[in-house]
């Protein structure tokens, strides 16, 4: 039997539960079983081992007096879990809308017969899923239709570069366009999208300083932490951007951005963009004289 691998995971946020849920190879979108059964509050302890592992939610399933409510129009089999796997780690879940069809036979169920105190708890429950699974699509369609998505990818993106870019870079962060990134992920075939960017989170960082940072004129990072002023504990006053010269520096860092982004573009493959980054920094530093080290990049192998 082949084993279902996970090419995508996340995590979805309720507010007060989270349910982790993955994609797999031919499509599939599963959610975790013991995810939906925290948050349709099938335990009362999720953290209690003897509650834990979704076996509530199968006792669910198989209770006789929902299954009238379960079964309509369904097959015999329409619950059955898909057991995943992530490397070596099996993972229990089910079919993503199976938790739709679960909390619309609680909620008919509630209109039609006396429910259990734990079978009432978790049709309450259900209630609040459906409306806040709503509330969530509506918001996913006018943020694809409107083309938010990708500004959401954007500012995900700009949180995990501030992480890894040193403190005296990050202001001029914002002056980098979305098609920076994107060019950095597209030779690599890595997908520009939230789960993308946070599985990618050093490297960008790292070759973000290699490739512009790195590149500016000697001495432009010292002198811009002489110029900008400190408070009394140390901490700089103003952003070091702001201490670039309008004429120059800052024209500097835009040309440095045009340049990499122009390479990315015309190259097929990372490989074949390293080689003409490679020339175009040997050939600045033989005009100039310049005596910094050779570039040495993570092996695209290993990230």
């Amino acid at each position: 039997m082949n084993e279902r691998k996970i090419t995508h995971e996340g995590e979805i946020n309720l507010g007060s539960f989270i349910i982790p849920c993955y994609v797999l190879e031919d499509g599939t979108r599963v959610l975790s079983g013991m995810g939906m059964q925290n948050a349709l509050k099938m335990v009362d302890d999720p953290d209690d081992p003897n509650q834990s592992g979704g076996t509530r939610l199968a006792r669910h399933l198989n209770q006789l007096s929902l299954q009238p409510y379960l079964y309509t129009n369904k097959a015999a089999d329409h619950y059955a879990p898909v057991i995943c796997y992530k490397g070596n780690q099996k993972i229990n879940g089910y079919e993503a809308t199976i938790l739709i069809d679960i909390c619309d036979a609680f909620l008919q169920a509630r209109k039609e017969i006396k429910l259990g105190d734990r079978q009432f708890v978790v049709a309450e429950q259900c209630e609040i899923l459906v409306r806040s699974f709503a509330k969530l699509g509506l918001i996913a369609l006018i943020d694809e239709a409107t083309g938010y998505q990708y500004e959401r990818e954007r500012d995900e993106l700009q949180k995990i570069i501030d992480a890894y870019v040193s403190e005296e870079l990050r202001a001029w962060q914002k002056t980098f366009p979305d098609i920076y990134y994107k060019e950095i992920f597209r030779p690599r075939k890595w997908d520009f999208t939230v789960n993308g960017i946070k599985r990618r989170p050093g490297v960008v960082g790292r070759w973000t300083n290699q490739l512009i940072y790195d590149q500016l004129p000697d001495g432009v990072l010292e002198t811009l932490r002489k110029l900008t002023p400190k408070t009394s504990s140390g901490n700089y006053k103003a952003k070091f951007f702001q201490s670039l010269s309008e004429d120059i520096g800052e024209p500097g860092l835009v040309a440095q951005l045009t340049s990499v982004i122009s390479l990315m573009q015309i190259s097929d493959d990372w490989d074949e963009f390293l080689t003409h980054f490679e020339k175009l920094v040997s050939r600045r530093r033989e005009q100039i004289g310049s005596t910094k080290e050779q570039l040495e990049f993570d092996d695209p192998s290993e990230v």
